[in-house]
């Protein structure tokens, strides 16, 4: 079975790429931790720039973010597969390298719907329709999974605040 020849002008994509670099990252960092981030970041890219010629231009990093989410989802997937030995497991490392760790850490621990939303909300700086476009819900249900995820993150935290 061949692949799909890339037909993209590499021109326009290094440009979209370039545009939207950043907040794609910064989502992937929150979604799969520091450690996979470029990988999934590699991917996600890959497949964009595969299927770049088919996008209709109206959402772009919606689209970008779109398949950020799902190469998320794949990782995940993947890796709940993967046994992984306890007792050599660091808990990602998320807290050495981010000054903000704790608090991505309790989004990790979040319902899929409310992780993705409070990441694409606060880590790629989305808006609530360019959010609802991702995940494939309305304006308004992007805005309910933020703010469902947010109090979810407070009271977690204040928890952990009173047991420490």
């Amino acid at each position: 079975m061949s692949r799909p020849e890339i037909t993209a002008d590499p021109v326009p994509f290094q440009r979209f790429l370039d545009q939207h670099r950043a907040p794609v990252l910064s989502f992937l960092r929150a979604a799969v931790g520091p450690s996979d981030a470029d990988d999934c970041f590699q991917e996600t890219f890959i497949a964009a720039l595969r299927a770049y010629h088919r996008m209709d231009g109206r959402h772009p990093r919606a689209w970008v973010m779109t398949i950020a989410r799902r190469k998320a989802i794949d990782h995940h997937r993947a890796r709940a597969r993967r046994p992984e030995p306890r007792a050599e497991f660091d808990d990602l490392g998320v807290t050495d390298e981010h000054p903000d760790g704790e608090v991505w850490a309790a989004v990790g621990r979040l319902s899929e719907a409310q992780r993705a939303a409070v990441a694409l909300r606060y880590a790629a700086g989305l808006s609530h329709r360019e959010i609802g476009a991702t995940l494939g819900c309305s304006e308004a249900a992007a805005r309910r999974r933020v703010a469902d995820g947010l109090s979810a993150l407070r009271q977690t935290i204040d928890r952990e605040e009173l047991t420490a």
